[in-house]
């Protein structure tokens, strides 16, 4: 044997996994599966990733078009009533009782709301600590967890405290909701997506309104059902997913 082939010999003993490396015309497909896994998994975080440019579900119709939620940077209480007199009006709507967790939400939400005309922003933060620790009281006492960037309508009424998280882009005029009642997103890759709930609708316990959906007025969501679409006005929805079983379309006024 050459020395020639000696060498080689005792390369390939010492390195066996380089032996194959040396022949340029017979290169392993190994040597490409990493570069292969690394496309796949760049893939798969395209995929996973919703703000990967290339992302499919960054690309999803109708989800771009979304108006942006509320900042939480100016009072978006009803502007057709003071402070004083809408806090009289939903102590009204709550039995004249200061007692109800309900009410304390929705008082506080007025308050959190009402503090953001206060200008400027550092004679405004002693209310801003107070609001926040009376939030954290009313969501651990009360079960109750209502934003104040939520544009909330006159006359709510929440009924049966306990397992309630209100995120909503708005809840309209004489809304009632029920305990163990979730409005926010469908999933986290569509943070921006939450319901509407219009004038005089009304909520049965354990709902979920999942999802950009509206629920149109003066409609009904049965215990326990999951909104996932469009409820029309006048309609009534139960089941998982939701669905319209009755509408209860107003009688016509003749002039």
């Amino acid at each position: 044997m050459t020395d020639s082939g000696r060498a080689a010999l005792l390369f390939t003993a010492t390195y066996p996994g380089l032996s194959r490396v040396t022949r340029p015309d017979d290169t392993p497909s190994t040597l490409h599966e990493p570069l292969m896994r690394d496309s796949n998994t760049m893939t798969q975080a395209q995929a996973i990733d919703p703000s990967h440019p290339t992302s499919p579900r960054q690309n999803k119709p109708g989800l771009e078009m979304l108006p942006a939620l509320n900042h939480g940077d100016k009072n978006l209480n009803p502007l057709d009533i003071g402070f004083l007199a809408l806090l009289r009006e939903d102590l009204h709507t709550y039995d004249q009782n200061p007692f109800d967790p309900g009410f304390w939400a929705v008082a506080l939400h007025r308050y959190g709301n009402w503090r953001m005309a206060i200008r400027p922003k550092l004679l405004r933060a002693p209310f801003s600590l107070t609001y926040r620790i009376l939030f954290w009281l009313v969501e651990l006492v009360g079960g109750i967890h209502l934003p104040y960037t939520v544009r909330l309508g006159r006359r709510v009424r929440i009924w049966h405290h306990g397992g309630i998280v209100l995120h909503a882009r708005s809840i309209g005029d004489d809304v009632h909701i029920r305990h163990n009642t979730t409005f926010g997103i469908a999933s986290r890759c569509q943070l921006k997506a939450i319901p509407t709930i219009e004038q005089r609708v009304d909520i049965g316990c354990g709902a979920c309104v999942l999802g950009n959906v509206t629920v149109g007025h003066d409609s009904h969501i049965g215990a326990n059902a999951v909104v996932v679409a469009d409820i029309p006005p006048y309609s009534t929805a139960v089941g998982v997913p939701a669905r319209v079983i009755k509408r209860s379309l107003p009688e016509q006024i003749e002039p």
